[in-house]
């Protein structure tokens, strides 16, 4: 488990929640960098699982209205996954958009791990869909 899930408060955390980011998603998984790093991290809000200053964990979140929001970009390094370090961050946004007022939250699951997100109360809607041609499934729980 990490040490710590926090809100990314200095530029060395947002710098490493990226690095992580571009480990899992494109080097991993091939998603496109372009892809990745996209226009909504400016206005996002941002977490991290730190284990001794690395950064381990992260995911982000952003409002859609000021009763929904998504969560996306969660990843874990390699290593680390199947500890609880994701729950740690779901956890922590799902806080975070409970404090802002957030009612629902919606996110983009990989399919593959959709049962992870079922586990924590999402429920699917629809159809699976590619996006960045990684199978995905739209999940949404209610807060």
């Amino acid at each position: 488990m990490a040490q710590v899930v926090k809100a990314v408060q200095s530029p060395w955390e947002l710098t490493g929640a990226r690095a992580l980011r571009l480990r899992v998603f494109v080097q991993e998984q091939g998603v496109p960098r372009e892809v990745e790093l996209d226009n909504l991290d400016a206005a996002a809000f941002h977490a991290v699982a730190l284990d001794q200053e690395a950064v381990v964990g992260t995911g982000r979140l952003l409002m859609d209205s000021p009763t929904e929001a998504r969560i996306g970009r969660m990843a874990v390094e390699q290593p680390l996954r199947r500890q609880g370090i994701g729950g740690q961050v779901l956890a922590f946004l799902e806080a975070e958009a409970r404090s802002r007022g957030v009612r629902r939250i919606t996110l983009h699951a990989q399919t593959y791990v959709a049962a992870f997100y079922a586990a924590h109360g999402y429920l699917p809607v629809g159809e699976p869909f590619l996006e960045a041609n990684i199978p995905h499934v739209t999940m949404t729980k209610d807060l």
